[in-house]
């Protein structure tokens, strides 16, 4: 719709009406929990100090559950979806469009391959925008001659891939994924999809060849100048700084095969030196902040993971949209992508799809203020990185910033950005403090995104129906609760802060979007009462103390309605995500391992760190795994495999829960009144729930003969452990 003046914008937001349904059980619930609070405060035991100890525990587990249920539900009450028109965006500023810098980063060759990274930046060096205005940067902080030697590999490449995307529409435009869908009956179309996949065949052939000899032949060395960097690199902590473009996208000879321009392509390996601080994935960034601002310059920023690859050729118009709006676009800092996973099995085995969170809690998010920055699939103003606040008078002048020029030579450039890059450059500043991304915490992302917001700026989430990324998800058990511990951790670092909620966030963030976001910053904080309702009942079960209403009597119905009424809702809010019943019970599943294992781990961690006794160590999720465990994931079998303390909480967990349930039957059967069933039905139910769900780990434990069976290391000690806890709770 227009306003008084004429003005159409460039994008349109939407609310989402909750079905009656929805809004009784949010209505309704609510009335549970006060039921089950009354009942904590009017039955208390007044005799026996274990069985009141034990009771105000479990008083204060719901209490934070029902804060938690509280804080999720509005966030989810009046969702928003946005919505992007750019045709008017190029009939407006087709000639004038910006700009756009494209990062990349990449850590280690041997997790994150080569030919992954190179698809990653094919599909960004093929998006749908004058080619003339598009910087793509690789950061290689692996400092690896085999991942310079796929990049060379990919911009000879690029010289006929993207004119066969342009000139057929491809979609999605990262080789390897395009490649696995077949050509359309169409003699023209299948001539030349064949002759580029050969191409590509050819290409991959060669770099993962050169992968598996692990270093890169003579012969091909003597092709680029910029291998002989490395013979001056002693390791990937110590190394000055590399720094080749590629492609010169403002050399009149930077053309594709059919003599169209093509995107500047460049390399960066940032200097590492023992006595300097590298900072992680924040210092690469900042690098190539500071880099880009010399080569090209752009006023928006897009960075990706190396495994997350363009899926939607016009993402990059679509974030324009909400930039260079006219009444609203100077407010926007960044536009959040979703997280996107494209191998998740069938029923999603380990709850990394996150389709709930990105379909359901994000567009929540999105109204009471914005998302958080996720470090992956964003779109930046490069002032709100570099500048300190946002200036409500602020307008841009698109054509005047669209006819900039960047003077010097490609040679002249890169010898400069050595400095830029140099470990030095950076001392007595203002980077990775108020300008770029921050340092010191483990998620550099989470928390410079709420800097950028606490300076003024908006975000906005955009989540188009064809996926903008598609990226890797951990295919292990083990992965998975080492990326949910980093996540978690980290973003309780955020709320302990002293630029996080409690000092800095209360002033200038509204406290909708502060609580909005609590439901992330008290991620680790949820292992406390997870893991007392799954022990403490359990123990108590053998010790014969009831922790819940009789089955006779009317406040069992409570309990009951609340937490049956909530995982009805739940397994809805999954189905209506994609998802199917079997996904559901797995993200159950992982949704207990997680909090029981990884935010433990995670909660304890931060706290140690923030009283001095560890340091905080960025950790690389592998995004390849061995052939036998890469078969067993295609079959959603469990994947256990090597020892972790992980391991051990998950079996000793299960050993508990199952010795508990085993004897409230016991004991069921030889009551001869059926008092037992009355008094007991509740706690014999949730350890046989807990039983069920932990189905995969008894199997790993005790039936499996494979590889990724639990270790007999793990068994021993879980056994232990279990049966001393029940020992002692039984005497």
């Amino acid at each position: 719709m227009g306003n008084n003046n004429g003005y159409l914008p460039l994008f349109e937001t939407k609310s989402s009406r909750r079905p009656f349904l929805i809004k009784l059980y949010v209505l309704t619930i609510p009335v549970a929990i006060c039921m089950i609070w009354v009942y904590r405060v009017r039955y208390l035991p007044v005799e026996g100090v274990l069985e009141r100890w034990a009771w105000i525990g479990m008083f204060f587990a719901e209490l934070w559950f029902s804060f938690y249920w509280f804080v999720t539900h509005l966030v989810r009450w009046n969702p928003i979806f946005r919505y992007t028109f750019k045709d008017r965006l190029s009939q407006r500023y087709e000639k004038d469009l910006p700009r756009v810098d494209i990062f990349v980063c990449t850590a280690d060759p041997e997790m994150e391959p080569p030919i992954m990274v190179i698809n990653t930046v094919l599909s960004m060096m093929a998006y749908d925008y004058p080619q003339e205005k598009l910087s793509v940067y690789l950061s290689d902080d692996g400092v690896s001659e085999l991942t310079f030697y796929a990049m060379l590999e990919a911009s000879r490449f690029s010289k006929y891939w993207l004119p066969f995307c342009k000139k057929f529409n491809v979609e999605p435009r990262s080789p390897e994924a395009y490649f696995q869908i077949e050509p359309l009956d169409e003699p023209v179309k299948t001539k030349e999809w064949l002759f580029i996949k050969k191409l590509y065949g050819d290409m991959k052939n060669r770099i993962e060849v050169t992968s598996k000899q692990g270093q890169v032949p003579e012969k091909i060395r003597k092709e680029h100048k910029g291998f002989s960097e490395w013979d001056f690199v002693s390791s990937r902590h110590d190394h000055q700084t590399i720094v080749e473009i590629l492609i010169d996208g403002r050399d009149p000879l930077a053309m594709d095969n059919e003599g169209q321009r093509l995107p500047t392509l460049v390399y960066l390996s940032r200097e590492k030196r023992p006595q300097y601080p590298h900072n992680f994935k924040a210092g690469a960034m900042n690098a190539l902040i500071r880099v880009s601002s010399r080569i090209s310059n752009g006023p928006i920023i897009m960075n990706v993971d190396c495994d997350m690859h363009s899926n939607n050729s016009s993402s990059l118009r679509d974030a324009l949209c909400f930039f260079m709006d006219e009444e609203k676009g100077h407010e926007i800092g960044y536009v959040q992508y979703p997280q996107s996973m494209m191998n998740v099995t069938k029923n999603d085995l380990y709850g990394n799809s996150l389709n709930v969170i990105f379909k359901m809690e994000f567009p929540g998010i999105d109204a009471n203020g914005g998302p958080m920055y996720i470090g992956t699939g964003c779109f930046h103003r490069r002032v709100s990185l570099c500048e300190r606040k946002h200036c409500n008078e602020h307008k841009v002048d698109w054509k005047r910033m669209a006819d900039i020029q960047i003077e010097g030579n490609a040679r002249d450039i890169e010898e400069e950005c050595k400095v830029l890059a140099s470990c030095a450059y950076e001392e007595n500043t203002q980077w990775g403090i108020e300008v770029g991304l921050k340092y010191g915490y483990l998620l550099e992302d989470g928390m410079t995104g709420f800097s950028i917001r606490c300076r003024g700026w908006r975000s906005v989430y955009f989540n188009p129906e064809r996926k903008g990324f598609l990226g890797l998800a951990p295919t292990t058990l083990l992965q998975t609760l080492v990326q949910q511990e980093r996540w978690s951790a980290g973003e309780l670092q955020i709320l302990l802060s002293r630029h996080g909620p409690f000092f800095d966030g209360y002033k200038n963030i509204p406290l909708k979007l502060l609580l909005s976001y609590c439901i992330y910053f008290l991620w680790a904080a949820n292992c406390f009462p997870t893991l007392y309702y799954v022990v403490v009942p359990s123990l108590c079960l053998l010790r014969g103390i009831s922790l819940f209403p009789k089955a006779s009597s009317p406040w069992i119905q409570a309990f009951a309605y609340a937490f049956f009424a909530d995982r009805a809702y739940g397994l809805v809010e999954f189905l209506w995500c994609d998802g199917t019943f079997q996904g559901w019970w797995n993200d159950q599943r992982i949704w207990m391992f997680k909090r029981t294992t990884s935010y433990l781990v995670g909660f304890c961690d931060t706290i140690l760190k923030m009283l001095g006794f560890t340091n905080h160590a960025f950790v690389v999720t592998a995004k390849v795994a061995s052939e036998d465990a890469s078969k067993r994931y295609e079959q959603e079998i469990m994947e256990f495999g090597v020892p972790s303390p992980m391991f051990n909480i998950l079996a000793t967990l299960a050993l508990l829960n199952i010795f508990s349930f085993i004897g409230g039957i016991k004991m069921v059967i030889s009551d001869v009144e059926n008092k037992v069933l009355d008094l007991f039905t509740s706690q014999i139910v949730l350890s046989g729930l807990i039983v069920w769900i932990n189905l995969p780990v008894y199997e790993g434990l005790f039936f499996r003969k494979d590889s990724g069976r639990i270790p007999n290391s793990v068994t021993y000690k879980s056994l232990i452990v279990s049966l001393l806890a029940c020992s002692i709770a039984l005497h």
